[in-house]
């Protein structure tokens, strides 16, 4: 692997009663971040290739220990999500060639599918900075009951040399969803909307 990686941290959420109501089965979310060392930190570089591959090797990586989390087969994951923060001496550009690129393509053939976009977002930030991880939908972003979203932190991490890469995934939506559109029984997975 060509990431140095510092740390990596894995988060399971399982929600078992939302508003005094029982969520049965639970809502379970899992994440896994790595901290890895940024090779540009510091200076303007215009070949980001080296994160794009970095961003490729850590998509299965930490799908799979995500998926681990979670203890389920990959292919019934329903909602997905990636998320990276640079530390002070990166840059957005830095999170953005680590996630889009290439970070998808094994992401989805460890699901099996994965027609949606894979929501996310990416921020600059010090120690223990905050991950806003959107959640969507893997094979329809039109599910609504899958609009979501996971935060996690990690104490020590970015330094200011480094950059937080995380994917999450769920077994489900949202607890008690209840704002209509398209439910994932409706779901034809062909263009990743509906």
């Amino acid at each position: 692997m060509s990431a140095k990686i510092r740390k990596i941290a894995t988060f399971l959420e399982e929600t078992r009663i939302e508003m005094g109501r029982t969520v049965d089965p639970p809502v379970r979310r899992a994440v896994a971040v790595a901290v890895i060392e940024n090779p540009f930190a510091g200076k303007y570089v215009e070949d980001l290739s080296e994160l794009m591959a970095i961003g490729e090797e850590l998509g299965e990586l930490l799908t799979r220990r995500a998926v681990n989390a979670l203890a389920v087969d990959p292919t019934t994951v329903e909602s997905y999500g990636k998320a990276a923060a640079v530390g002070e001496n990166g840059e957005l550009e830095h999170a953005a060639a680590v996630l889009h690129p290439k970070l998808g393509a094994p992401v989805r053939k460890l699901l099996g599918k994965g027609a949606a976009l894979i929501p996310s977002s990416k921020k600059r930030g010090g120690m223990g900075v905050a991950l806003d991880i959107p959640l969507g939908h893997k094979d329809a972003a039109f599910v609504r009951s899958h609009f979501d979203g996971m935060e996690v932190r990690i104490n020590d991490a970015p330094r200011a040399n480094e950059i937080m890469v995380a994917i999450a995934v769920t077994d489900s939506g949202r607890p008690l969803p209840r704002v209509g559109g398209l439910t994932k029984e409706q779901i034809k997975g062909e263009d990743g909307l509906r």
